[in-house]
């Protein structure tokens, strides 16, 4: 078994820097994390030991072996999981709404991570619980979990290489004609530091969107991630000008259907998240090289929400069997 992360820098990265290009390589991992691997030794490119700074010319084979780092302490904690799904390389959990992926700035502890070191201490030996990926906290849904540095190594690879499909769920302010697609990059809003922003320089981002079913004021759309930005489906879906409902960050004033019942108004004026749910994974085993698809239903709160659309829709509905 090895923890060697590696991967070839594309053509594309030609003149970024070393930390930027693998930033953009290994998506999984933060630019600070990289940067300190490379300052500490554990990255070679083309063999050879680099600088942060260094420029890529496109084409160099990078190596990266994680296998020292010194693990963050967090503390096994016992909160109930959601198992979908679990053999001796992975696991897949479906995360409420509400719950914290990983212990950071305000939230030290009552994390998703907690909660996997308690159902297994063995992931303590992995980057982050071998968590691969993560979502908001007020987004519920699937998130895929290496439970050895092998099948972590290969999913990290796999995600890098946009070769885990994600698929989720979302309810957007505003009726949409017809689904497509936002290819706008992503960074730091420019003032509000806890918000991400379309800025031209920012990081690629591509988000995919076929519509469900349309409402008086609202729509049900189905989303496929091709990149995993911070925020991205919010910002690029409120950059369309279809904000989704609840969002606290990027949505919109509440928008109330002409003639809506009194119980969709309590609904609408309730939902105080992000109306967004990762409800689907397909991707290789990382072991047995199978493919692998897992779903999980929409939460309570979600269904109550749809259900009080549907029964005051005024605009035509469309099959989700299309889609």
């Amino acid at each position: 078994m090895t923890g060697l992360l590696e991967n070839r820098i594309p053509e594309t990265a030609r003149g970024l820097r070393l930390d930027q290009a693998l930033a953009a390589l290994f998506p999984d991992f933060s630019r600070s994390r990289l940067k300190a691997w490379i300052d500490s030794g554990r990255v070679s490119v083309d063999g050879i030991k680099p600088r942060a700074r260094d420029l890529v010319s496109g084409g160099e084979w990078i190596r990266i072996d994680p296998l020292n780092e010194a693990v963050v302490e967090v503390a096994p904690e016992p909160i109930p999981l959601d198992i979908v799904f679990e053999d001796e390389a992975l696991l897949i959990v479906a995360k409420p709404a509400g719950l914290v992926v990983h212990p950071g700035a305000g939230n030290p502890s009552a994390t998703l991570q907690n909660a996997l070191l308690s159902h297994d201490a063995q992931l303590a030996q992995l980057p982050r619980a071998g968590l691969i990926h993560r979502i908001d906290k007020d987004t519920s849904g699937l998130l895929v979990v290496a439970k050895t540095l092998e099948a972590h190594t290969r999913l990290v690879r796999a995600l890098a290489g946009h070769e885990i499909e994600r698929e989720y769920e979302a309810v957007a302010t505003g009726v949409m004609t017809a689904g497509g697609t936002v290819n706008a990059p992503i960074d730091r809003h420019r003032v509000d530091r806890l918000k991400m922003a379309v800025r031209a320089g920012g990081r690629e981002a591509i988000t995919h969107y076929r519509v469900v079913e349309r409402f008086a004021a609202h729509t049900h759309v189905r989303v496929h991630l091709e990149t995993g930005r911070t925020h991205q489906i919010r910002v690029h879906l409120a950059h369309a000008g279809f904000a989704l409902i609840g969002d606290p960050l990027y949505g919109r004033r509440l928008v109330l259907p002409r003639g809506a019942s009194p119980s969709l108004i309590e609904i609408l004026r309730g939902f105080k998240r992000q109306a967004l749910h990762a409800g689907r994974l397909k991707f290789i085993h990382p072991m047995h090289l199978q493919p692998v698809e897992f779903k999980t239903p929409w939460p309570a709160d979600f269904e109550q929400l749809l259900t009080a659309l549907r029964r005051d829709a005024r605009a035509p509905s469309v099959d989700p069997r299309n889609f």
